[in-house]
């Protein structure tokens, strides 16, 4: 049986308003094992990317307790939460987040620059990450120099290079088109059966839908279903 990689109970978040506050999430239990290739989906407003941003250490709880990766998010620190982020937690976002300044390479490579490691075994990790996402070839090109495609890919072998245990994917593929975006899954999904890491979908798109393996909907910042896709 897959070990418990994230561990939600009674999840609650507020955002403050002029009328008092705006509840995002509320009475939230969820629990994700490693492994996962799951997705959190709903209308505009149910919550999705508030959960993803608190199981990433982007945001805090209102009320509730959260364990990610065996930590107690609400107890750590802003250093803690950063080293834990640094460490093990990898970031897909939908609008790439690439610095214009660097090359392929360079970009990939930055997430390793926070971690105490050899120019050799960085150079190790980045090249298999660009393998793993088939862009090698162009690991001296600039962004700019990038189809979206090929930036998204850039984005996910960024997310990769440390091989972290757990990688939140936002809407990933809400700026591709249908053929870019079926790349775009191919490769996550083959990511996730040769190392194991554990993904975490927000979307609202039906192609990413069909590529999970388990389907958590919320409505209204609860959790309104919890359904496990088989066959896929």
């Amino acid at each position: 049986m897959a070990a418990t990689l994230v561990k939600i109970r009674n999840l609650s978040k507020i955002y403050p308003t002029g009328e008092g506050g705006f509840l995002a999430l509320s009475d939230l239990d969820l629990d994700i094992s490693t492994g996962e290739f799951m997705g959190i989906v709903g209308p505009s407003g149910s919550g999705k990317t508030t959960l993803l941003n608190i199981i990433g250490t982007l945001d805090e709880q209102t009320g509730g307790d959260i364990e990610v990766l065996g930590k107690q998010v609400n107890t750590l620190s802003a250093k803690e939460s950063a080293a834990l982020r640094a460490e093990k937690i990898g970031f897909i976002f939908q609008t790439y987040n690439l610095l214009p300044v660097y090359n392929v390479y360079e970009n990939v490579e930055l997430p390793l620059l926070l971690l105490k490691m050899s120019k050799a075994k960085r150079k190790e990790l980045v090249m298999q990450a660009l393998e793993w996402v088939g862009l090698v070839d162009k690991m001296k090109s600039r962004p700019n120099q990038l189809s979206g495609g090929q930036g998204q890919r850039v984005s996910i072998a960024r997310a990769m290079v440390k091989t972290p245990k757990l990688v939140l994917a936002d809407e990933p593929t809400a700026n591709l088109d249908t053929e870019n975006s079926l790349h775009i899954l191919d490769t996550m999904k083959k990511i996730n059966k040769d190392t194991g890491t554990t993904f975490v979908f927000s979307t609202h798109d039906q192609k990413v839908v069909k590529y999970l393996n388990r389907v958590i909907t919320l409505i209204d910042g609860k959790k309104a279903k919890d359904d496990l896709q088989t066959g896929i």
